[in-house]
């Protein structure tokens, strides 16, 4: 049973991080926009640019990670990469929930909150015991 817990998981975490991280490299303008007018009025404004490159930079380690430990899962049972690809992305999910609770957006930091619980259920059942 924990082994299609770690299948699922890995791969729910890889299309989000995934596409979630791919969008921004794609439409980094857009993003960025977004993202600047969500920080604009908090103490977190001067530092979109950096917050923007980090984040993408983790979302797509955390996705591209899940995504062959998914597939390594799958054919050796080993779940190395899938965990820290659920690692970072449990940390990811951190800093974002962070930076919207500063900007006061309490209904995108609650919205965060199932992904979180998947990357902890996640990392929970990838940890060798």
């Amino acid at each position: 049973m924990s082994y299609i817990i770690q299948l699922l998981a890995s791969a729910m975490l890889a299309i989000l991080f995934l596409q979630s991280g791919l969008d921004k490299v794609i439409d980094r303008k857009g993003n960025r926009a977004y993202l600047d007018g969500v920080f604009a009025k908090s103490p977190l404004a001067a530092t979109v640019g950096p917050m923007f490159f980090v984040v993408t930079i983790l979302e797509v380690a955390a996705g591209a990670l899940s995504a062959i430990g998914f597939l390594l899962l799958l054919v050796t049972r080993n779940a190395t990469l899938a965990f820290w690809g659920a690692l970072i992305a449990a940390a990811n999910i951190v800093a974002l929930f962070f930076g919207q609770r500063i900007a006061k957006d309490y209904a995108g930091a609650a919205a965060l909150v199932p992904y979180f619980l998947l990357a902890i259920t996640a990392i929970y059942f990838l940890a060798e015991r």
